[in-house]
């Protein structure tokens, strides 16, 4: 990493993003070139309707990413699988073996976007855990229970009380990301793990609390899962994203929804970062007096985590005035245009990627 004397530029490594939805369709090919301008890797997510359950669906759909990744843009999407209560450990293996599955995704029924086929017990899916163990394929893990009579913002640590110690107490060799961390029970829990686990964290946990839902109104574009927790859970995300320990590494959970579907009586939970991702992650760091620790986070502790090989290819952000769209305009098969608002929508952030290096 080269950080210049003056602190008016930064060459790091290409970072990844280990955590990442591109939706399908109309969607998808709004949306995957502002991941491809700037990750060369992506972990993507498999919460389609209907969900990426086979090695078939899998490689089917990352054909349909390539095919709409802009020309010039070197990007991988790297695909995981959607756990059932009745997927077969031999698809998992199957799609190892045959390079489509990076990992498999534990979504807890109904606690999230997309996830009603989700797992109901993951006492019963035992027999996949221990073929991922053995064959060590990752485990990504959306951690939070979807127990109605537990409180919103407690469901993260209750997830880790309940669900994953004894889980990583069952198969200690299993390799493990607990996604989009939130909470300072989850940080003080992965970094004190003898476990092989780790833990992504967004930009937006780093940079808003859950007073961002509520500031002058009901404020859907901010309702994430997990949502947004207290100010000191966003100070400890924040030391954790700019220690310099490995177990944390960053993973953007971008999640765009169309205007309709953010903005209805039952609106849908996720940020849409893609457009500012690197720049609101270097604002943060720079803001902690940690840019040098910036290229770890972003570009080496994932792929060592993965068993991936670092990029050669580097990228430069310059202290440059970065205007973020308003919205982003996706045109359907009508041949009609809906919006979805990104992250910071309107706003100028300190940080701008330099396109031409």
């Amino acid at each position: 990493m080269v950080l210049d004397s003056s602190f008016e530029s930064i060459t790091l490594r290409q970072p990844d993003d280990w955590h990442l939805h591109l939706r399908d369709g109309a969607v998808l090919a709004a949306v995957v070139g502002m991941t491809s301008r700037v990750f060369r890797r992506a972990i993507v997510m498999p919460n389609l309707s209907p969900p990426i359950k086979s090695v078939d669906a899998a490689r089917t759909y990352r054909q349909r990413i390539l095919d709409v990744v802009p020309k010039g843009d070197a990007f991988s999407p790297l695909m995981t699988a959607y756990l059932t209560d009745d997927l077969s450990p031999d698809e998992l293996e199957l799609g190892q073996r045959e390079g489509v599955f990076t990992a498999a995704k534990l979504y807890p029924a109904n606690s999230t976007t997309n996830s009603t086929e989700g797992v109901t017990d993951i006492r019963a899916i035992d027999s996949v855990l221990e073929t991922m163990e053995s064959i060590g394929l990752p485990l990504l893990v959306h951690g939070e229970v979807a127990d109605p009579d537990v409180d919103i913002f407690d469901r993260e640590a209750v997830f880790i009380d309940r669900y994953l110690i004894p889980l990583l107490n069952r198969f200690p060799e299993l390799r493990v990301v607990l996604e989009h961390i939130t909470t300072e029970q989850a940080v003080q829990f992965v970094e004190s793990s003898l476990s092989p686990l780790a833990a992504t964290i967004t930009p937006h946990h780093l940079q808003i609390n859950r007073n961002a839902m509520f500031a002058g109104g009901l404020r859907s574009d901010f309702y994430c899962l997990p949502v947004a927790k207290r100010e000191r859970h966003r100070i400890a995300l924040r030391r954790a994203a700019t220690s310099g320990k490995p177990c944390f590494f960053l993973g953007t959970d971008s999640a765009p929804h169309v205007r309709g579907a953010k903005q209805s009586t039952c609106g849908c939970a996720g940020i849409f970062n893609a457009p500012c991702a690197i720049e609101s992650y270097a604002e943060v760091f720079e803001e902690e007096g940690a840019l040098q620790r910036l290229e770890a986070f972003a570009s080496e502790f994932g792929p060592s985590f993965y068993g991936l090989p670092l990029n050669e290819k580097k990228i430069t952000l310059k202290r440059n005035d970065c205007v973020v769209p308003s919205l982003i305009e996706v045109q359907n098969t009508d041949k009609c245009f809906e919006h979805i608002l990104p992250y910071h929508s309107g706003e100028t952030l300190r940080w701008s990627l330099c396109e031409d290096v």
